[in-house]
């Protein structure tokens, strides 16, 4: 987990849904958690890199496969939500015999945007798997001239 300061003490961390696990319900024994290679699950975190400079702070989340239509960037106050949904169904019809299948999975990342991002200019782009989202801060008001004041 990480966790990155910001002006009057506030963090951007992402917004995580915790899992309670009872030892006496055997599904959660193959939850991400545990196994992710064997996983049944079709709804998944994505992972995600969060850097920081001198004029803005950058997303990176690794979600390979999905299409960029099938992706949902928005702002609503304090809160930057990514997410996306997607449903396949194949329907095949050969020499007698039918198959159907369909499949459902989604993921939504929810992260506080810090006072000192400038919202009206948040920008993304996604490419080879990986969503880059660039949240550039606010420029500060630069100081005056600097002058020597004489005391009367």
């Amino acid at each position: 987990m990480f966790n990155l300061k910001i002006m009057e003490d506030k963090t951007m961390l992402p917004t995580i849904a915790k899992r309670t696990f009872s030892p006496f319900y055997m599904s959660n024994l193959f939850d991400d958690d545990f196994f992710p290679v064997v996983s049944n699950r079709t709804s998944s975190m994505p992972a995600v890199n969060i850097k920081e400079n001198e004029k803005s702070y950058t997303l990176e989340l690794a979600i390979p496969g999905i299409d960029k239509k099938d992706l949902k960037i928005e702002t609503n106050e304090d809160v930057l939500t990514i997410s996306s949904e997607t449903k396949n169904e194949v329907e095949d019809n050969k020499d007698g015999y039918k198959r159907k299948e369909f499949s459902y999975s989604s993921f939504c990342r929810s992260f506080y945007i810090p006072e000192n991002v400038n919202r009206d200019k948040i920008g993304a782009s996604y490419k080879d798997g990986i969503l880059t989202v660039e949240l550039p801060k606010q420029e500060e008001e630069k100081s005056k001239i600097s002058r020597q004041v004489k005391i009367s």
